[in-house]
C-alpha cells in the first residue's frame, strides 16, 4: 500500500499534492499506523455484534456530528444497508439501535457527559461489554482521525 493513499489524506484533500507528499513522506509511518488503526476499528476480524457496514455508517455519523461531511462521504460508500444512519437526524429506530445510536452520539459530541448510567443503558439493551469497548474504540479513533484531518487541511490551505 502506498503510505500516502489513505482515507485521512483523501479526506484532507492532500492525495496527489506533491509538496504535501514530500513533507508527509517523512511521517509516512504515522499515516500507515493511522490506516492500520482504521482497519482495526472498521473492519476487524472479530467484529462482535456490529458488522463492517454498520461500523462505516457510525464512522460517517461521527464525522457528520463533528461537522466533517467530506470525511463522512469517505465512509458512506461502505455503509451498505446502514447508510441512512450517517444522518444524525436518524435515531436508529429502523434497526432497533436507538440506545446504541444515542451512546455513539453522546460519546462523539459530549464525551465528558458519559456516565456509568449510559453503559448500564446499553447493557440493559443487550449490548455486551466487549461490544461497548469496540464502540468506544471506534469513537476514539474517529475523534483522532477527524482532528488529524482538520490539521492536514490547514496544510492544504497553506499551500494555496
Amino acid at each position: 500500500m502506498d503510505a500516502l493513499d489513505t482515507t485521512t489524506l483523501r479526506a484532507a484533500g492532500l492525495k496527489g499534492s506533491l509538496s504535501a507528499a514530500a513533507a508527509l513522506q517523512q511521517r509516512a509511518n504515522i499515516l500507515h499506523l493511522t490506516q492500520k488503526a482504521e482497519a482495526a476499528v472498521l473492519r476487524p476480524k472479530d467484529f462482535g455484534a456490529y458488522n463492517h457496514e454498520l461500523r462505516h455508517a457510525l464512522a460517517g455519523r461521527i464525522c457528520n456530528l463533528n461537522g466533517d461531511q467530506i470525511t463522512a462521504d469517505q465512509y458512506s460508500g461502505n455503509a451498505g444497508t446502514y447508510a441512512d444512519l450517517i444522518d444524525p437526524g436518524n435515531d436508529g429506530g429502523n434497526y432497533d439501535l436507538e440506545q446504541l445510536v444515542n451512546f455513539i452520539d453522546k460519546v462523539a459530541t459530549r464525551p465528558s457527559d458519559v456516565t456509568e448510567e449510559d453503559i448500564k443503558t446499553l447493557q440493559k439493551a443487550g449490548v455486551q461489554d466487549p461490544d461497548i469497548v469496540r464502540l468506544s474504540e471506534l469513537n476514539s479513533f474517529m475523534a483522532y482521525q477527524i482532528r488529524l484531518i482538520a490539521g492536514l487541511r490547514l496544510f492544504k490551505e497553506y499551500e494555496s
